[in-house]
């Protein structure tokens, strides 16, 4: 198996009556309640969080992109890329990614993700996100019903330039270039591994089967309640003819581990609830705008993660007879973010073999740690890393190893690298 240690990088001094006075942590969240001179000391707290993990022997280290909102603090994770890329030397940097949609022209992310593959030394994975509805319909304004046509438009934009040698020109629907020639280029050849992160959406799965891409599920709510969209994720490879290689999908997951699962409790409880009281607080009206949901998505009964946070409940999957997801109340105490499995929590051994059921149930190679959460400290971060690095990954780590593992990055030899910062 691959451990991926994935920072959301959270605002982490929302007020405790956060939800009661502010109807979103997403969009409109008042200005106000951000401090620059707070925000400072996190940042450079996140940023060793996630160099600690890679010295701890993780696999990759992720960051991602989101927009005005006090749940994830990077608009732009290429900066937080280039920074690790540099103050890393073997573990993967992995991007979930840059909403390519929002970009224009797209082929500055050609650029700087081809940047960050120079500096790391051939260590990027380039996750294409389609985005939240917060993030592209209401923070950069683009008209959800042609968000999946500009996305596909970026996707080709994209890999021809990196994969065409000369200059082309480009006449798109909503990209028009007369001169199109990336420069830098990336290491890895004919481009760095590509991850499609999503939420549950129909098109999403399919067409990261199609094109063969790792299908990334960034679930909050554990393996149980992703097992509809894995299902079907597994029943369109095998509709394509494809193997049931784990390594095709990722699935992310909120972990605490300590020396008891009593211990566990007492360390996790306060940034858990943070997590799902706060840094989940959506307002409804942001969640699903009309067109963001696809045809394909409604028919098949599957509830917009974003949608259901908003609302305080949880997706559990499509009803036998009227096709549409039923629901669960969301509890937001720590008893119910466990017992709903929301949560993986802790000793060693018991985290093993919670995260040997998720794997082999959801068949996932691609592990991505949520290992700080909510308002964790950071000396709690790096405890749970360091003992999730030490006691659980030995254990896990020979997990499909029958399989190759085709979509990691193909990074340049040791005596081929630059020397890395002291």
């Amino acid at each position: 198996m691959k451990f991926l240690w994935f920072h959301l990088m959270p605002y982490k001094e929302l007020p405790p009556d956060f939800k009661e006075k502010h109807r979103s942590v997403w969009v409109d969240i008042p200005a106000t309640l951000f401090d620059p001179k707070r925000a400072h000391v996190m940042y450079n707290e996140f940023l060793d969080e996630l160099e600690y993990a890679a010295e701890c022997g993780f696999d990759a280290i992720c960051c991602n992109e989101h927009h005005a909102n006090g749940y994830g603090l990077m608009p732009s994770p290429n900066l937080i890329a280039t920074a690790l890329a540099r103050r890393t030397t073997d573990a993967a940097i992995c991007v979930l990614g840059n909403s390519i949609a929002l970009y224009n022209p797209p082929t500055r992310v050609a650029e700087e993700f081809a940047m960050i593959d120079c500096i790391s030394g051939g260590r990027l994975i380039a996750g294409f996100p389609v985005g939240t509805p917060m993030d592209t319909t209401f923070a950069y304004a683009t008209n959800p019903s042609q968000l999946r046509e500009r996305y596909y438009e970026a996707h080709d934009l994209i890999l021809r330039a990196w994969t065409e040698k000369d200059v082309f020109s480009f006449n798109g629907r909503f990209n028009q270039q007369r001169y199109v020639n990336v420069w830098p280029r990336p290491i890895q050849e004919p481009h760095p591994p590509i991850w499609i992160p999503g939420a549950g959406s129909v098109e999403t799965w399919r067409w990261a089967a199609q094109m063969d891409y790792v299908f990334c599920y960034l679930s909050y709510y554990g393996y149980k309640m992703a097992q509809t969209v894995m299902k079907g994720f597994w029943e369109e490879m095998a509709r394509l003819g494809k193997d049931r290689n784990p390594y095709r999908a990722g699935f992310a997951q909120m972990v605490g581990v300590a020396e008891s699962r009593s211990q566990a409790l007492d360390l996790y409880t306060e940034a858990a609830e943070y997590f799902y009281g706060r840094c989940l607080h959506v307002d409804p009206r942001f969640a699903v705008p009309p067109g963001y949901v696809t045809e394909a998505t409604q028919r098949a009964g599957i509830e917009s993660q974003v949608k259901a946070a908003a609302e305080g409940k949880a997706p559990t999957g499509p009803t036998a007879t009227a096709g549409a997801a039923r629901m669960q109340s969301l509890v937001r105490d720590m008893r119910g973010i466990v017992d709903n499995g929301y949560l993986i929590i802790g000793s060693p051994d018991e985290v093993v073999e919670q995260l040997n059921e998720l794997a082999t149930t959801l068949n996932v190679g691609q592990l991505m740690l949520l290992l700080q959460f909510g308002n964790m400290p950071s000396e709690t971060t790096k405890y749970n890393t360091r003992l999730f690095a030490e006691k659980v990954i030995p254990k896990l780590r020979p997990l499909f190893s029958q399989w190759k593992n085709r979509w990691w990055p193909k990074s340049l030899a040791q005596h081929q690298r630059a020397a890395a910062a002291e």
